[in-house]
């Protein structure tokens, strides 16, 4: 099913400028692109004196670099947002996968910045409980970490 997902109709406009984005963001990373960028650099700056170094040759460089800057932008968040989406479906598939793993952190992305506050937390707590325990291979929800944590201790608290 996630491979008839995948197949998409080729040929159409999306699917050639993402073919056109991925080489375009293999080819910025390069020694050859970085390469041609200083290439770029030291043949403006030798023919400063050809043109005096006047307001033509400084605007030039000056409107070259700001709309590859401004192009870059977008092609590099384009790569992020494509990384990032398929890093949170690989998290996902290890955390729906994993017994015991708590079922709250799929898309935990999509929550608000207070809802990962609250989470971040309950985690900071379930940290600090895992430091008291000896055996460091236990591991458990927060919930669980509690309740086991103050049993340990004679303590038996409800849960919350």
């Amino acid at each position: 099913m996630i491979l008839r997902m995948a197949k998409r109709r080729h040929g159409s406009i999306g699917d050639r400028f993402e073919a056109f984005s991925k080489v375009i963001t293999r080819w910025t990373g390069s020694t050859a692109a970085f390469g041609c960028a200083l290439s770029v650099i030291v043949v403006w700056a030798l023919l400063g004196p050809v043109f005096h170094y006047s307001d033509t040759w400084q605007l030039v460089i000056n409107t070259s670099t700001t709309i590859v800057t401004f192009l870059m932008v977008f092609l590099i968040q384009r790569a992020q947002n494509k990384d990032s989406l398929a890093l949170h479906l690989k998290l996902n598939e290890i955390v729906a996968a994993v017994s015991g793993a708590s079922n709250r952190l799929v898309d935990v992305e999509s929550l608000s910045e207070k809802e990962l506050a609250q989470l971040h937390r309950f985690y900071h707590e379930l940290a600090a409980l895992c430091r008291r325990e000896h055996d460091v291979t236990i591991s458990h929800s927060v919930e669980e970490a509690r309740h086991q944590h103050s049993r340990k201790h004679g303590q038996v608290k409800a849960r919350e």
